[in-house]
């Protein structure tokens, strides 16, 4: 049971993490471009990010390894970013080269780099042997 809980928490973790990055480039990308930061103006840019990276998410089963690099985050970066941007040319929002390129960099540094990050601190913490107290 105890690992079923785990498990758990650490999708939600992974979801809630995900959702906060798309937001973030979604937020930034809007604030940088002077579109404002509308409720309804940020839903319809992140729209197609986040389905792209719900996606990404059922294509590879993320809930089973939500925190591993691959395949969890390379489906959630890829998803959010390749799909996201299908959907966007669908839905007839902008895709230039250049876009296309930021929402690579931005979504891959983040989705990817929390899962880094939380990767070396867990590896970190399970190598470091505790030493003898000094007084």
């Amino acid at each position: 049971m105890p690992f079923r809980v785990g498990l758990v928490r650490a999708v939600r973790l992974a979801a809630v993490l995900d959702l906060c990055c798309v937001l973030a480039f979604v937020i930034i990308g809007r604030a940088s471009h002077g579109h404002g930061e509308s409720l309804g103006g940020i839903a319809s840019t992140a729209w197609p990010f986040l389905g792209g990276l719900a996606g990404g998410w059922l294509a590879v089963r993320g809930w089973r390894r939500p925190l591993a690099l691959a395949p969890a985050g390379v489906a959630a970066w890829l998803g959010a970013a390749g799909l996201g941007m299908a959907l966007r040319a669908v839905a007839g929002q902008g895709t230039a080269v250049g876009f296309v390129l930021v929402a690579l960099a931005f979504l891959g540094l983040f989705l990817l780099g929390w899962r880094a990050a939380a990767r070396a601190t867990r590896v970190t913490r399970l190598t470091r042997r505790p030493g003898p107290r000094r007084r």
